[in-house]
């Protein structure tokens, strides 16, 4: 199986990065689960896993310090794009993040990204929409006690389970059928 080449585009700033060296540990209909080190490493973030779920437009990250401390897990909502010509994935950021530091504190931000992209036609009315829908699920998820949920595939691949292991968890990747 040849994994997709992995792309994160961002409206704010407008880029699109080729994530050349993040690790494809796992691909299923369901999910990708990569393992990465920082693009643009920061005095607190160096490395992470993430967890694309591809049917729910999100992406989950666990995001490590350098001495591999939990910095926190951050919930980005995204809107996926699969090109079968070139079998790449590109992940559009849709600005609203959600950040779960490890005493549980949640934090909503960016949201006033969404506005400044809208006035600016940058974001469309319909991605928007969409936006707003899927935080809304992944903040009831969290508050109705259920994160644990999302966070299953990067745990168990830390608590030493393998790729093969996790397949057996998810189908053989077929990302084309949930676009």
């Amino acid at each position: 199986m040849t994994y997709p080449t992995l792309y994160r585009k961002r409206i704010i700033p407008d880029e699109c990065v080729h994530l050349k060296d993040d690790i494809i540990l796992h691909c299923s209909g369901e999910i990708i689960l990569t393992q990465w080190n920082a693009i643009r490493p920061k005095k607190e973030l160096h490395h992470g896993y993430s967890c694309y779920f591809l049917k729910e437009g999100i992406k989950l990250s666990k995001f490590y310090r350098k001495d591999s401390s939990l910095l926190y897990w951050y919930c980005d909502i995204v809107e996926y794009e699969y090109r079968q010509a070139d079998n790449s994935l590109t992940s559009l950021d849709l600005l609203a993040d959600v950040i779960i530091y490890p005493d549980g504190f949640v934090k909503v931000i960016d949201l006033d990204e969404l506005a400044i992209s809208m006035d600016k036609g940058a974001l469309s009315e319909e991605l928007l929409k969409k936006c707003l829908l899927r935080l809304n699920k992944l903040l009831q998820i969290i508050y109705n006690g259920n994160f644990h949920t999302l966070q299953t595939y990067i745990n168990e691949i830390e608590n030493g389970r393998t790729p093969e292991q996790i397949s057996l968890l998810s189908p053989a990747c077929h990302i084309n059928q949930h676009q």
